[in-house]
């Protein structure tokens, strides 16, 4: 329980409403950057994206949308489903935020031995994929829809 709970700990800076870079939470950021992957990105796929209620994801939005980063628009397969992209500006903050992104991971790396780097994060990316397939038989675990 406490590796549980000293991750909880650690990784709250990626689940708070605050800003931790460029006026941008962590989750707007992972909108961001999915829209910008994905070039154009349906609301809708957006909560399971992000494992958050549909209220949830239309609280993250609008503050993107508001700041000028993204733009809604209806999607064109239908009328009442909505589709984002990035604009200008949010192309730039989402480069601002993974340089302030690489630079936070340089100094977590930085904090592990060289020598036990790679194999820390193995263990980690083994442990990720360990709670996600136990998540499953988990109601604790579970996204709320």
């Amino acid at each position: 329980m406490n590796v549980f709970s000293g991750l909880s700990q650690v990784m709250r800076c990626c689940w708070r409403d605050e800003a931790f870079c460029e006026g941008i939470t962590f989750h707007q950021f992972m909108i961001l950057d999915t829209a910008a992957k994905a070039k154009e990105l349906n609301m809708s796929d957006l909560h399971k994206i992000l494992s958050v209620q549909k209220s949830t994801t239309t609280r993250l939005v609008n503050p993107l949308i508001n700041k000028g980063l993204l733009r809604r628009d209806k999607a064109d397969h239908d009328s009442r489903a909505v589709k984002l992209t990035l604009t200008k500006e949010g192309l730039e903050t989402h480069k601002k935020v993974w340089l302030c992104l690489i630079d936070f991971y340089q100094r977590v790396t930085n904090n592990i031995p060289e020598e036990k780097r790679a194999e820390v994060l193995e263990c980690v990316k083994i442990f990720i994929a360990a709670i996600k397939n136990s998540s499953d038989t988990c109601n604790c675990c579970k996204p709320r829809s």
